[in-house]
């Protein structure tokens, strides 16, 4: 480390805990000027199929859709008992 360099009111792990859940993008640059890119995706991302993407477009269309899935279960496996 350079002696310039001054971390003293530093965070250690400040961003963490949101780079593990919500994932980031890694890229790397190349000595001929381009870039590979790779997105890490978090605990909480999902990734939709282009097919399932039409139908659900944004986080509150997937939600509503799965906790009416969940009730429906729910309520099913009730009626078991």
């Amino acid at each position: 480390m350079r002696p310039e360099y001054n971390f003293e009111g530093g965070v250690r792990g400040k961003y963490a805990k949101r780079m593990r859940e919500e994932g980031y993008t890694l890229r790397v640059y190349h000595n001929d000027g381009t870039f590979t890119e790779r997105q890490i995706l978090g605990e909480k991302m999902v990734v939709l199929d282009a097919d399932v993407w039409e139908y659900f477009p944004d986080s509150q269309a997937v939600n509503h859709a799965l906790r009416t899935l969940i009730a429906l279960v729910a309520e099913k496996h009730a009626d078991k008992e």
